[in-house]
């Protein structure tokens, strides 16, 4: 699931705290093969095996010295801008305004918001800035559908809808409880299924599309979906064990429902209408507004995580992030789901392609081999990039974040528009 917030761990170095003047010389340093720069970085608690990984695929390892100079973030919740002085209060904090990201602050790394009321009753949350960004990509607008294929809570707000893939159940469940916490929940449906293989298109209440058992009929034993409760309905239940009894399970199953707000379109509806197949035409005119894929990768950019093989222990590391056979599994499951996120989006629409990896492998080189496949597919250039603090990628139109250039987690970010077959 895409943006979890990080907690906690403090990366023990050697190493004095740097500003972040000094970082950037530093970095520099690096690059120029100053002695005493790579001296430092060779004090560093990070395995041989990971320092060859980062130099193979051209990643400064400094960055791993910022622990302490990169701010944590929160997110204010739309609606609470006038507490702010409240909200500082009570986490004994003052908050830096980020004036590149509407509605995100700055405080220091050391500073818990977990046990604060502000937390607890849903006025702020944790996500790094860099994430926020690669939402705001999407520029989401009043009535859009938007597909997250790895869940992320953030999404979530004047969208028409947002629908929510994750593979993983108990990442999602966490998703559900975010949106119920945050009163965000009532546009959203929450999916287990594949996010490669996952083909749902959103629910369009007022467009002329029309499903399949509206055109002949609702049988009279067809269930349809009430209200959305964390107990699933007794009718519902009763068939599930008598087709379990009766050996009529098919083995390839719908994606599991697991939660859906009264607002999403889903109340009312059949399972034959939420789940039937549309063809390509339908999709490219029917299909979701905005697409986020914030793909599963190695996390190599992201400080907080490679601080957590200190307590995993960095043998964990090996099979986790240097591992080649996973590695290359890992862009496989990329490239399908930006593809398939891709496969989902309507003409004209917005894809933004994520990942929290600094390699080439996962970025770059799955951009490249995704947009020669896909004449339909063209990169756009990210609205109001040009204030953020980040470098460009490897191919134009692309963005990457980095703590040591952006103060935040790494982050690589590009932006596709859906192109129709007549104008290629």
């Amino acid at each position: 699931m895409a943006n979890l917030i990080l907690l906690g761990l403090t990366l023990r170095t050697s190493l004095p705290v740097q500003s972040p003047i000094e970082l950037e010389q530093t970095a520099f340093n690096f690059h120029q093969g100053n002695p005493k720069s790579m001296e430092a970085i060779s004090n560093l608690p990070l395995p041989d095996a990971f320092l060859e990984f980062l130099n193979e695929n051209g990643i400064d390892p400094s960055i791993y010295t910022a622990t302490d100079s990169t701010p944590r973030y929160i997110r204010l919740k739309p609606g609470c801008e006038e507490q702010l002085e409240a909200i500082e209060a009570d986490i004994k904090c003052k908050l830096e305004k980020v004036e590149w990201l509407p509605n995100f602050y700055s405080l220091p790394p050391h500073i818990q918001i977990a046990s604060s009321k502000s937390y607890q009753e849903g006025k702020i949350y944790g996500i790094d800035a860099a994430s926020g960004a690669a939402v705001s990509a999407l520029n989401i607008s009043p009535g859009d559908h938007v597909l997250d294929l790895c869940a992320a809570p953030e999404l979530l707000g004047n969208s028409g809808s947002v629908t929510g893939v994750d593979v993983a159940k108990h990442r999602l469940a966490a998703c559900r409880t975010l949106v119920q916490k945050y009163k965000l929940g009532d546009n959203c449906r929450l999916f287990v299924a594949d996010g490669a293989s996952f083909s749902l298109i959103p629910i369009r209440v007022h467009s002329d599309f029309k499903s399949v058992n509206r055109e002949f009929g609702v049988e009279k034993d067809e269930f349809l979906f009430k209200e959305w409760t964390s107990r699933r309905p007794w009718k519902e239940r009763k068939r599930a064990n008598k087709e379990i009894k009766n050996g009529s399970l098919e083995l390839v199953q719908d994606p599991e429902l697991i939660y859906y707000g009264r607002c999403s379109g889903v109340v009312g509806m059949s399972k034959i209408e939420l789940f039937q197949t549309v063809s390509s035409h339908e999709i490219s005119q029917y299909g979701y507004d905005k697409v986020l894929v914030d793909a599963e990768c190695t996390h190599d950019g992201s400080i907080k995580h490679i601080q957590k093989f200190e307590n995993w222990g960095w043998s964990t590391m090996e099979r986790r992030v240097l591992d080649a056979e996973r590695t290359d599994d890992l862009t496989v499951l990329q490239f399908r789901l930006l593809t398939n996120g891709f496969k989902l989006l309507r003409v004209g629409g917005n894809l933004v392609y994520s990942t929290c990896s600094l390699t080439h492998a996962q970025n770059e080189d799955v951009v490249e081999r995704f947009l020669s496949l896909n004449p339909c597919a063209e990169l756009l250039v990210i609205d109001g990039s040009e204030s953020w603090p980040c470098k460009s990628g490897r191919i134009p139109k692309t963005l990457r974040f980095d703590p040591l250039t952006s103060r935040t987690s790494g982050l690589f970010v590009a932006k596709f528009t859906k192109l129709a077959k007549d104008n290629i």
